[in-house]
């Protein structure tokens, strides 16, 4: 496809924030290690538990949010989990949602997962670290994410309340929770319902509503806010809450829940600082890709402009280049990380980034023809790329581009396994690739707009 399309972008007025957080959401679960709508299902149960304890209309609209985004600072610890326990980092953080306050099970999980991928000389000394400073290393992956997760609340213009929440997810009402150790009524009550909220939902999905039931129940008064627990208990006690909860329309069921008095009109200049905000989240992930999205994103733009497209579209692809890599938050790092060559196994998850990309992206209806651009920047003219091998009658101009500037940037960039490559080598480089990876064009473009460019 050789011609950029004379049809407008979908226009903002078509994007509704409910739809496009709660999309975006699906990334969170991703890192999470969560089965996919943890966090469209977590927000549901807390908006019934809330509306239950008589919330005002401007309280369950903040809630909303902050549990749609209650994970979004979760990538920022995935690197220095798999550093320090040297395991999978999704299924650390999946099976970590089910550790309560019990020793055994406590104990259970840190020999399930430390040193999983080592050998059993290093695994025996991940163990005794882990046991020796679970506890402190633990509190500062918590801080971590804690932290991080309430700067994106902010770039993402959502009030203080909101990201005072999502910092105070991991408090326990028995002030032995983290980063800050608040008890009670000290803990924001945002924070109080998500954290209620999100376990049931992970026990429900993994064993059930009675293995829900009797997880809030025992933790009541410890992790959960009494009170809150028996509004729980109320909104819970019918067959209809269980069955809206599995139910394949849940995520129209919650984008129509958010409050119509304090709907938020989404202008492109929003627009962006969502997609900006959510290729951080990426990019937090690992520190070989810190940054990524906004290059990928500023090398597009140049190349886009050496092209000719409108300032509208080229807009539209930069959200696109920023967010090409969502996907990315569903691969472990300890195969993002990896030093050494990838085996099939490993090859085969870092693939399947690029499908993940599309999928999430494709769940915004405004976003259909950016998802089907940015999940295929992998693709290769000559048919040799993934997800789907397309040929090159079949990538479009705008993937070409992207394509192009997710190369220079891997190139240019350090990588576990290599330094940064100087831009003169990395441009004759990608030259060799002209007409099977690189569409001529594309790279003639970004060596003008390079050319150009301020020193």
């Amino acid at each position: 496809m050789d011609r950029f399309p004379t049809t407008p972008t979908a226009p903002t007025e078509a994007l509704k924030l409910s739809e496009l957080i709660g999309s975006l959401s699906y990334a969170l679960d991703l890192t999470e290690g969560q089965p996919a709508g943890h966090c469209v299902r977590s927000c549901w149960i807390g908006m019934k538990i809330a509306r239950d304890a008589g919330m005002s209309t401007e309280q369950l609209w903040e809630l909303y949010y902050m549990l749609l985004l209650k994970d979004v600072g979760c990538s920022s610890n995935a690197a220095r989990i798999c550093e320090l326990y040297m395991t999978d980092d999704r299924l650390f953080k999946h099976d970590y949602k089910t550790v309560g306050d019990s020793l055994p099970q406590a104990l259970s999980f840190v020999f399930k997962h430390a040193g999983m991928k080592a050998g059993m000389a290093e695994r025996f000394r991940t163990v005794l670290t882990t046991l020796r400073d679970g506890r402190r290393t633990g509190r500062e992956f918590i801080a971590t994410r804690c932290q991080r997760g309430a700067e994106i609340a902010r770039l993402l213009r959502f009030p203080e309340r909101v990201a005072s929440g999502i910092y105070s997810l991991d408090e326990h009402f028995n002030g032995k929770g983290a980063p800050a150790g608040l008890k009670g009524e000290a803990i924001p009550v945002y924070a109080r319902i998500a954290l209620l909220a999100q376990v049931v939902d992970v026990f429900h999905t993994a064993e059930g509503r009675d293995a829900a039931l009797a997880e809030v129940r025992s933790r009541a008064g410890t992790w959960f806010d009494p009170r809150l627990v028996a509004a729980f208990e109320r909104v819970a006690a019918t067959d209809a809450f269980w069955n809206t909860l599995k139910s394949p329309e849940l995520d129209q069921i919650l984008y129509a829940m958010e409050p119509p008095e304090h709907i938020v009109a989404i202008d492109d200049d929003y627009l962006d600082d969502i997609a900006t905000a959510f290729g951080q989240v990426v990019d937090s992930k690992s520190p070989y890709t810190s940054g990524h999205s906004s290059r990928v994103a500023l090398y597009t733009d140049i190349i886009a402009e050496e092209m000719g497209l409108t300032p509208e579209r080229r807009r539209w692809l930069r959200r696109g280049a920023m967010l090409h890599d969502v996907g990315k938050l569903g691969v472990s790092n300890t195969v993002l990380d990896k030093a050494g060559a990838l085996d099939r196994e490993e090859w085969a998850e870092v693939r399947q980034h690029a499908a993940y990309t599309e999928s999430i992206l494709s769940r915004i209806g405004a976003f259909a023809e950016l998802a089907r651009i940015a999940g295929a920047h992998h693709e290769r003219l000559d048919g040799g790329g993934y997800p789907r091998g397309l040929k090159a009658y079949q990538i479009d101009m705008e993937t070409r581009i992207i394509t192009t500037a997710d190369i220079f940037d891997a190139i240019t960039a350090e990588r576990p396994y290599r330094g940064a490559i100087p831009v003169p080598q990395a441009l004759e480089m990608m030259e060799k690739t002209v007409g099977t990876a690189i569409d001529g064009r594309c790279l003639d473009a970004l060596k003008r707009g390079l050319a150009r460019a301020p020193d």
